[in-house]
């Protein structure tokens, strides 16, 4: 007896009653079966992966332990529930670490100033306009700016701008919140740099780094008060150039001249300024001074080895001195050699100006002690020569008061060289 055929689920099954069929309804049932086909295979998986998925909990609800073993980037808290940790690159680290190192020893300063409160009073009722008159006094903020904790007992660096008038009050704020009065210790006439001073001990502090060492391109984090309303701003960029030379104007109109100081283009808003350029390692390379108004990302830093004397001086005396050496001079260039008709190209020449008391070489000083005379050219200090980019006052204030220099000296033709020993200003 022939056997029955055996029928089978699902696509056999559509196979077997389409062969009875028309090719229209053939087709109809051939695409159905395919479809099917997807369907169960889909229900087939999704059975298999929740039967897996079940067996796998059941192990780890068996044996907790199982998951601490696995090195996945999930952490346990105490509720037993899973969190992601964050995956920061090499980078990134390293300025969240130079963060972290140097923003407890980065301040706001404040600048306060009192102001009359007049009200206006009508003295009769047919008066057309007010009169005022004094009422008292309250505080009103003028000013912002920013600057970092360089000694335990209450030193702080910052730019003279920051801290330059004198009829106000000056508010130290640190990360913390605590406030502090501030008082000025020293201001450098010669750089944009400040020494104030608050009574705290142990403080934070910042590492000081090596500013003659920097490159191009290297990476720089800029921490500040800026806009006088946002402490401890973060701003990173790179170092985008060395040895720029810059005038700087100030809201009030004043300018300054900057010799030598950082391009960068990590934001430096009005605010920043006295705050740290710090370096991946954090080590404070720089004194955020300017940043140029209508351009994009370039600002200016004052290199920190620039500061180094002036804290070491208030450290050690209290003070600053500067050295002086005592002529009035200009820097020669081919412009003023070729205007002027001098035997040379560099150096700086002795001369008087046009008012009586600015003569030429200043009495008493350790220039006339020297010998120096009016159109005297000055060549070299010490074997440094005197250019443009590296002008007398540059070279002059790298030494200290009552350090002795070798000055070569060009003289109607002739040159020779003498010895003096520099004075303070």
């Amino acid at each position: 007896m022939a056997k029955a055929p055996v029928l089978k689920t699902g696509a056999p099954i559509l196979g077997l009653v389409s062969s009875s069929l028309t090719p229209a309804a053939r087709d109809f049932f051939k695409k159905m079966r395919n479809i099917l086909s997807k369907i169960f295979l889909f229900l087939f998986c999704f059975l298999l992966g929740i039967f897996g998925g079940g067996i796998g909990a059941f192990i780890l609800i068996q044996n907790p332990e199982v998951i601490s073993k696995i090195n996945l980037p999930f952490s346990q808290n105490k509720n037993s529930s899973l969190t992601l940790k964050p995956v920061f690159t090499s980078q990134e680290k390293a300025i969240i670490n130079a963060v972290k190192k140097v923003s407890p020893a980065v301040v706001s300063i404040v600048l306060t100033k009192k102001v009359p409160v007049f009200e206006e009073y009508w003295s009769s009722p047919f008066d057309l306009f007010p009169e005022f008159r004094k009422r008292g006094e309250r505080e009103e903020k003028i000013g912002g700016g920013s600057g970092f904790i360089i000694s335990e007992d209450g030193l702080i660096l910052t730019n003279r701008h920051v801290v330059e008038e004198e009829d106000v009050d000056y508010t130290v704020i640190l990360s913390n919140g605590k406030k502090y009065k501030a008082k000025v210790l020293a201001r450098d006439p010669f750089e944009d740099l400040a020494i104030i001073k608050i009574n705290a001990k142990n403080l934070p502090t910042v590492t000081l780094g090596d500013s003659d060492k920097l490159q191009l391109g290297q990476t720089v984090i800029a921490i500040g008060y800026a806009l006088g309303e946002f402490p401890n701003t973060v701003s990173v960029g790179v170092i985008s150039g060395l040895f720029r030379n810059i005038s700087a104007q100030g809201e009030e109109g004043r300018e300054e001249y900057l010799e030598g100081v950082i391009q960068t283009d990590a934001a430096i808003n009005q605010g920043n300024s006295g705050g740290p350029l710090v370096n991946l390692a954090g080590e404070v390379i720089g004194i955020n001074v300017a940043r140029a108004s209508g351009a994009e990302n370039i600002g200016f830093a004052i290199p920190i080895n620039k500061a180094k004397r002036d804290i070491k001086q208030i450290k050690e005396k209290g003070k600053l001195s500067f050295p002086f050496l005592g002529v009035r001079y200009i820097l020669i260039d081919k412009e003023i050699q070729k205007r002027y008709h001098l035997p040379v190209d560099y150096g700086a020449w002795i001369v008087r100006g046009e008012r009586p008391e600015e003569v030429a070489v200043i009495p008493g000083s350790a220039a006339d002690k020297a010998g120096l005379k009016e159109n005297d050219i000055l060549l070299e200090i010490d074997g440094k020569k005197i250019t443009k980019e590296n002008s007398l006052a540059k070279i002059i204030l790298q030494y200290n008061v009552g350090d002795e220099i070798s000055i070569k000296v060009l003289r109607k033709g002739k040159t020779f060289t003498v010895k003096a020993i520099l004075g303070e200003r």
